[in-house]
């Protein structure tokens, strides 16, 4: 375990431009503790704050996709969290009061003390003790932090899909209450995406359509049907209401738009959708307005739309269980695993669109 005196990390000190900086390492209290990052995964979020689609207010340590080990604990926080030094464990991004009322009714995203402005990987770095993001050795956690102590056995690098995964679980099966013997269609064929097929296919979902658009998404594609899609769609050469009809007879009762920077997705997804079905626009598009949008179809239909932000606790814990049971094989896909002199055009080809590996993240000890 690590015993240096100062942490390093990348800071994003304005769009496009991450330096690697020095700091100390903080005094910890009973309520708080610190971690030595092993890894911190990438995903859209990231590149959209590295481009400045997604402003922050100040220099911030980019990574919310943390996992790391224990390595200063106070007493409270051994209770509170419920690990101990030299634990494994996985970083909520969101923050929790745990006394106001959206805290105590489970939906401490929208926490009053914190939210979406004080997330990990959002905080400025003027916010002491400055390390509150996942590009670094060492990441801060606050008497309000929220961790999942995870399985000995796990590997840190694969644990990073704790947080694409658990959006899967919350944004294909529990948001739009995905049932036995429904037809589900998935949008985005992104890590996100393909963890929807195995959220959907563990809800009894019968039949499971992904879409992706042009060569880049090929691969992709052919990668969901390893994960249980019954049918890929490349939507470039093939109308995915045709293509799904003509597989099951019918439209999907749950539609999971996961697309990034779209403005035809949300459409599409509404005419994919049956009558009385769910559709679920998932994670930030970084795009106003939608092309090709009938809100008549809405309200035909009589449809549910809905918002999902982020993810739960709960959701990463059951992740992490399908992680560690290698029921599925997210081993096997493609990783890119880069220390922080990459980190740079790491990000640049992702904003780009030109990086391919569906699994990216940033290993602070490579």
């Amino acid at each position: 375990m690590n015993t240096q005196a100062v942490a390093k990390a990348l800071v994003l000190q304005r769009p496009r431009n991450l330096v690697l900086e020095e700091f100390s390492l903080p005094e910890i209290t009973d309520d708080d503790a610190l971690i030595e990052v092993e890894a911190c995964g990438l995903c859209g979020t990231d590149h959209e704050q590295f481009s400045g689609i997604l402003p922050t207010s100040g220099p911030v340590i980019p990574g919310h996709e943390t996992v790391g080990r224990i390595v200063r604990i106070g007493q409270n926080a051994k209770l509170r969290f419920k690990v101990d030094i030299g634990d494994l464990v996985a970083v909520e991004v969101f923050q929790s009061c745990r006394n106001c009322q959206y805290c105590l009714n489970g939906d401490y995203r929208h926490c009053n003390h914190h939210g979406l402005f004080d997330m990990y990987g959002f905080i400025p770095t003027s916010k002491p003790p400055s390390l509150w993001g996942g590009y670094a050795s060492h990441l801060y956690l606050s008497k309000d932090a929220m961790v999942i102590k995870l399985p000995e056995r796990l590997d840190p690098q694969l644990a990073t899909l704790f947080n694409p995964l658990g959006a899967g679980l919350r944004w294909a099966a529990e948001i739009p209450q995905t049932q036995e013997g429904d037809v589900v269609a998935i949008l985005g064929p992104g890590i996100r995406g393909i963890a929807g097929i195995v959220a959907a296919k563990l809800a009894g979902a019968k039949f499971v359509m992904i879409t992706g658009y042009g060569p880049r998404d090929k691969k992709r594609l052919e990668v969901a049907k390893t994960f249980g899609a019954d049918l890929v769609v490349d939507i470039e050469h093939q109308d995915p209401i045709r293509e799904l009809k003509s597989a099951v007879g019918s439209l999907a009762n749950v539609v999971v738009d996961v697309t990034a920077k779209s403005t035809t997705a949300l459409g599409q997804a509404i005419n994919l959708c049956c009558e009385g079905g769910t559709v679920v626009v998932a994670g930030t598009k970084g795009t106003v307005g939608a092309d090709n949008l009938s809100i008549d179809s809405i309200i035909y239909k009589e449809l549910r739309i809905l918002g999902a932000l982020g993810v739960d606790i709960h959701s990463y814990s059951r992740a992490v269980e399908i992680l560690n049971s290698s029921e599925f094989p997210f081993e096997s896909l493609s990783r890119l695993e880069i220390g922080f002199s990459g980190a740079q055009n790491l990000l640049v080809e992702l904003s780009e669109g030109s990086q391919d590996a569906l699994h990216c993240l940033i290993n602070p000890h490579k």
